[in-house]
């Protein structure tokens, strides 16, 4: 309900100020310390690290191709260290449902003394958006997005809206 009632806010404000409601949202959400990338941008790129900070159920759903899952609620810098390049200059991009969890996994890059990480703007649901493929934990192409919760499936506008339906009242009896 919190994120609802945000988004409400988030796009009554936009459409006054003629943003667009994830710009409002992110703005809100985040601090603007790391740079963001376009999805476009993304798609030039070549010889990147690309990191995956939604939970394993998420990604295992789907991801972004050579993707590396590193997680939120239990991300440790020491853990993935290893899998991150020796040379702190190559090019690092984080992303998550949105571009707000991987705003926090890229500052703790930043503080690591990574200096070039980049945060994907509108994360994995605006990459599906855009009709970019995603694979399943198998590698197979899949349409299937998790999409965090319900409130936040209404941003993935292309692919298939998977999440946990929370249980009613009576559901729980």
């Amino acid at each position: 309900m919190k994120y609802l009632l945000s988004f409400i806010i988030v796009f009554a404000f936009a459409f006054a100020n003629g943003q667009t409601a994830l710009d409002s949202l992110l703005q809100k959400e985040n601090q603007q310390s790391i740079p963001y990338i376009t999805v476009e941008e993304l798609v030039k790129k070549e010889n990147i690290i690309l990191l995956d900070s939604r939970e394993k159920i998420e990604f295992e759903t789907s991801h972004i191709e050579n993707a590396i899952c590193v997680g939120y609620d239990k991300f440790k810098l020491k853990k993935i260290k290893k899998l991150l390049p020796k040379d702190k200059s190559k090019p690092i991009v984080v992303y998550c449902s949105l571009g707000i969890r991987s705003e926090d996994v890229a500052e703790k890059l930043k503080k690591a003394g990574y200096t070039n990480v980049y945060n994907l703007y509108g994360g994995i649901f605006e990459w599906k958006n855009q009709d970019n493929p995603v694979v399943d934990n198998d590698g197979e192409a899949t349409e299937n997005v998790h999409t965090f919760n319900e409130d936040w499936s209404i941003w993935l506008k292309k692919g298939i809206k998977i999440f946990e339906k929370k249980k009613s009242k009576q559901d729980k009896q």
